[in-house]
């Protein structure tokens, strides 16, 4: 409608300011990927609100970027642990227990 007011509602012209309720989705797992992120200092832990998914980056240097994910933050440790394991296994550095994970600020301005 150009040039012609909005009808009557929550937005009419002359209408005092009505709060609105901000909704924090998934604030429960939302917490605990900030635990696991902190709990895992060579792992970056995230919470994707459109998936549902809680996701892991590891910060160790590798040919490949390894990012693991499971639907619970219990199944996330767990997958974090046996790739650890695996990793330490394959790559000389990580089993003479050198931390190759110095975290890198993400292209979105996340830092780690």
């Amino acid at each position: 409608m150009i040039g012609k007011s909005r009808p009557g509602g929550r937005h009419r012209d002359g209408q005092t300011h009505t709060p609105v309720y901000r909704r924090l989705w998934d604030g429960p797992a939302r917490a605990e990927a900030e635990r696991l992120d902190r709990a895992w200092p060579d792992w970056t832990v995230l919470y994707s609100l459109g998936r549902r998914r809680f996701y892991a980056l590891s910060s160790w240097t590798t040919p490949e970027p390894v990012i693991i994910w499971d639907d619970t933050a219990e199944g996330l440790e767990k997958r974090m642990r046996e790739a650890g394991t695996f990793l330490t296994r394959q790559t000389p550095l990580l089993a003479a227990g050198a931390s190759l994970g110095a975290r890198h600020p993400f292209p979105s301005g996340r830092a780690a």
